[in-house]
């Protein structure tokens, strides 16, 4: 299905895609936008549209979504599948990272002690002080 709109920018009714390949390849339209594929007329048309109903049904798994014509015709249909594994998936990522970080250290001597923070700085001064008056 692709969108189509007049030489004015009016929406119009959407066609097929062989449909608007052979309008693209005779110069009677051009590309609008790539997503969602829209193609602008390049001729004069009348502003015609069909009268459309929309119907959502949006289920806890699955959303359908339908467009008929008044006369019960189905234009469009398409259900999308709701993902219910997410969370699922980022616990199990998580998992997977905090085995990863362990798996490492298992003989590693402690290093926690060899920060600059743990450093007493008043020990550091006492310390040159000291020498200083020793000399």
């Amino acid at each position: 299905m692709v969108y189509v709109i007049s030489q004015d920018g009016k929406p119009l009714m959407p066609c097929s895609d062989p449909i608007a390949r052979l309008l693209l390849k005779q110069g009677k339209a051009k590309v609008k936008k790539r997503e969602p594929f829209t193609i602008k007329l390049t001729y004069e048309t009348t502003n015609h549209t069909q009268g459309l109903t929309l119907g959502v049904d949006t289920g806890s798994g699955t959303i359908g979504t339908a467009v008929s014509k008044d006369n019960g015709d189905i234009v469009y249909m398409s259900e999308v599948v709701v993902r219910n594994d997410i969370t699922d998936k980022m616990t199990q990522r998580a998992k997977y990272r905090r085995n990863r970080r362990n798996r490492k250290t298992r003989y590693r001597k402690a290093r926690w002690l060899n920060r600059a923070s743990s450093i007493k700085k008043i020990d550091l001064v006492l310390q040159c002080r000291a020498n200083f008056t020793a000399m």
